[in-house]
């Protein structure tokens, strides 16, 4: 299976989320978003370690990050290996006395370890096919040289899925990750059923 390498863009929300947050993660190199809807305690542990904010006890991947330590093992990396349903898997990958192990985990969770352990994030190369978001938001001319005029009445015959597309496209220039994840995951499956 093929990996790519990506880093934390950010993590978003808005008011209608119900305390969701987006954990945006952008490739490495390349131009696409992966949108990851998590929890609040997650978006919680995450933003404190990247912001470098010291709680006054240990928060639970802290306590993940000392168990390693203290066994003598050390997380190589975090890979998002999968999809499905609408539900991203991750594992962490490890080594401990030499040998080469894995755990599964959500990935809010293996995200909120990896940037506690400096472990660089992956995504495989099929989930960020079906899931990304390209980020190059440069408008593209409606009108192409030499093509027809478009009739008023092709114009208001968009489908729905064309409109949910257009959104999609709105949802990302503005960034908000969230909405774009969900008009996403609808489209997906709006496929999948025709």
């Amino acid at each position: 299976m093929d990996f790519i390498q990506v880093d934390i863009i950010g993590l978003s929300t808005s008011p209608s989320s119900g305390g969701a947050y987006a954990l945006v993660l952008g490739e490495v190199g390349g131009n696409r978003r992966l949108p990851i809807i998590i929890g609040a305690f997650e978006a919680q542990a995450i933003a404190l370690e990247l912001e470098k904010i010291q709680p006054p006890r240990p928060m639970t991947h802290d306590l993940l990050r000392s168990l390693f330590d203290t066994l003598g093992a050390e997380v190589t990396d975090v890979v998002i290996d999968d999809l499905r349903e609408g539900t991203f898997f991750a594992k962490v990958r490890y080594v401990h006395k030499e040998e080469e192990a894995t755990l599964d985990a959500r990935p809010s969770d293996a995200v909120a370890l990896a940037v506690r352990t400096d472990a660089p994030l992956f995504v495989a190369s099929t989930v960020l096919d079906e899931a990304g978001i390209p980020a190059d938001d440069a408008d593209l001319e409606d009108d192409e040289p030499g093509a027809e005029p478009v009739e008023r009445e092709a114009v208001s015959a968009v489908s729905r899925l064309d409109r949910m597309e257009g959104d999609l496209e709105k949802a990302i220039a503005a960034e908000d990750y969230e909405t774009a994840a969900r008009l996403r995951d609808e489209i997906n499956r709006m496929k999948e059923e025709n």
